[in-house]
């Protein structure tokens, strides 16, 4: 298989370069920097374009006799939401899903991937409370849940051109080299990691293995489409996860909470990425064929500090 990949250099997207290479595929990137992605990455074909770029053709040469798209583009969520990063946030998903589609429409139906794998978010379904969400919940209304409808909207355009679409809904990615765990590890290590608000809150984690599990078995099933929940099977809230954490770095030790009003004084509206609650379940993961390697959290984070360590 030879796979376009956007979004290549974060953390899942070099996992995933990574094994697909594994496995014999042929990938290219879509980068801003080339150069950078090249050295990064290493055996890749690397291609120059950004969501500023008014240039479909470079991307329609990037897809030209490609067989699928893994589309995992955007900038950080987790920083200031002035009103700048609020347009980089959306344009850096949404335009570049938009770009793919429309360079995809313009290769012959024999030159064009068959399927386009997108990222979305756990995010898309807002704050749920206790309540169980499959794939078939309800979007919210809030930021970050329009940012996901509009960003599946742009990727489900690709269908009006017999691509296979699949958006993958992930929560929380677990992993050695970076993301959440990166920074919760030190102060659970130093013994002064305390819940987030009343800790109450489901937070929807994966591990990185698994997220790219779950990425290639939608890339290779012929016939999945539609979204998919990108969560672990054992539920978790934040303060378990926290209970977790500490017993995996040998620091059970108590530590006082941070409180929801201080946390929202500080992250103003971005308190909701450490307050809202999702308990979102991967609820066609059997559909798809997925076996997760890490079902459980204490399982999953004495893997990822082992690799750390």
């Amino acid at each position: 298989m030879h796979v376009t990949v956007t979004g290549a250099t974060g953390l899942v997207g070099s996992r995933l370069v990574e094994r697909l290479r594994a496995r014999g595929d042929r990938v290219t990137v879509v980068s801003r920097d080339a150069d950078a992605a090249r050295r990064r990455l290493g055996g890749v074909t690397a291609v120059g374009w950004s969501a500023a770029d008014d240039d479909v053709d470079v991307l329609a040469r990037a897809l030209a006799g490609r067989d699928a798209i893994v589309n995992l583009a955007g900038a950080p969520v987790f920083q200031r939401w002035t009103d700048d990063a609020r347009d980089e946030i959306r344009r850096s998903r949404i335009d570049t899903t938009a770009a793919l589609v429309d360079a995809l429409g313009t290769l012959p139906a024999d030159d064009r991937p068959r399927v386009l794998v997108s990222g979305s978010a756990s995010g898309r379904y807002g704050d749920t409370g206790d309540v169980t969400v499959t794939e078939d919940h309800p979007p919210g209304d809030d930021f970050l849940a329009t940012l996901c409808v509009d960003w599946e909207a742009a990727a489900h355009r690709a269908a009006e051109h017999d691509v296979r679409v699949t958006c993958i809904r992930t929560g929380m990615v677990l992993a050695a080299g970076g993301g959440a765990l990166a920074a919760m590890v030190t102060p659970a290590r130093l013994g002064v990691l305390g819940r987030l608000g009343d800790g109450r809150q489901h937070v929807p984690w994966i591990h990185l293995d698994d997220e790219v599990s779950i990425i290639l078995a939608a890339l290779d099933h012929p016939t999945f489409d539609g979204p998919i929940n990108a969560a672990a099977p054992e539920p978790a809230t934040n303060a378990g996860l926290t209970r977790a954490l500490k017993r995996a770095v040998r620091r059970p030790f108590p530590a006082p909470p941070v409180p929801a009003p201080l946390l929202r004084l500080a992250l103003g509206e971005r308190a909701m990425l450490v307050l809202d609650s999702s308990r979102m379940t991967c609820g066609r993961a059997d559909e798809l064929g997925v076996t997760f390697a890490h079902p459980t959290l204490d399982g999953a984070l004495a893997d990822l500090l082992r690799s750390r360590d």
